[in-house]
């Protein structure tokens, strides 16, 4: 579920008299209101993926629509939709936890839905988790570096809901690095991990969105598994 934005730049020339005068040109950026909307602030246009589905949401403290809701609230508030399960990634669904610190499967408080941990005992939803899950929906804003675990707790989850039979939806968010550069050395399988388990370049230049299009392409989930990917 994708999002626009755009920019406007302009030239500026000023003279500056200091002794002998010198001329300099100033250059600047006049940035236009924001017009950026993520994929959470695009799901009032995408209301037929979730009508009537159980749904379960993989995000975090950074899953929040331009009006400051948080995606659970969002959803939530959604007619004919009913939101059963929530999954965190490392740092917990609320972000709070330590770098690497393994997470709890526990009740949020909020509002007494299970948060499934996917940075403990297992870092892929289990067919158990899913059970209760018609649509599985990621909202997490990414960093556009290869090491980052939330890309593979996507890939993961995205695989599980392939083995499951259920609708795999990523709600996209830019690329704070930008989508366009692509740098550094691609990984090598024999070297995959959590912190890297497909062959792409540190600095992979896409959103995730793109990204999990090209893991479902690429045939890179487990025994070549295609995702229903949104």
């Amino acid at each position: 579920v994708d999002g626009l934005g755009g920019r406007k730049s302009g030239v500026m020339k000023m003279r500056i008299s200091k002794g002998t005068g010198v001329l300099v040109t100033l250059w600047f950026v006049a940035a236009c209101p924001a017009a950026v909307r993520t994929g959470l602030d695009n799901i009032s246009r995408h209301t037929d993926l979730f009508a009537g589905k159980r749904v379960g949401i993989i995000a975090n403290h950074t899953s929040y629509n331009r009006d400051g809701k948080h995606i659970v609230d969002v959803f939530r508030a959604m007619s004919g939709v009913r939101v059963t399960a929530l999954f965190g990634p490392e740092h917990g669904f609320r972000g709070i936890e330590e770098a690497g610190a393994t997470v709890e499967t526990q009740t949020d408080a909020a509002t007494g839905l299970p948060i499934h941990s996917l940075y403990g005992k297992t870092n892929k939803p289990t067919p158990q988790m899913l059970a209760d899950v018609d649509v599985l929906v990621f909202d997490v804003q990414d960093v556009g570096a290869r090491f980052y675990t939330y890309l593979y707790t996507m890939s993961l989850a995205m695989e599980a809901a392939a083995e499951c039979g259920k609708r795999f939806i990523v709600l996209d968010r830019p690329n704070p690095i930008n989508g366009v550069q692509v740098e550094g050395p691609i990984l090598e399988p024999a070297f995959a991990t959590f912190v890297g388990l497909y062959p792409i370049p540190v600095r992979y230049g896409l959103t995730v969105g793109e990204l999990a299009k090209m893991i479902n392409a690429e045939g890179w989930l487990a025994k070549g598994v295609k995702a229903d990917l949104t």
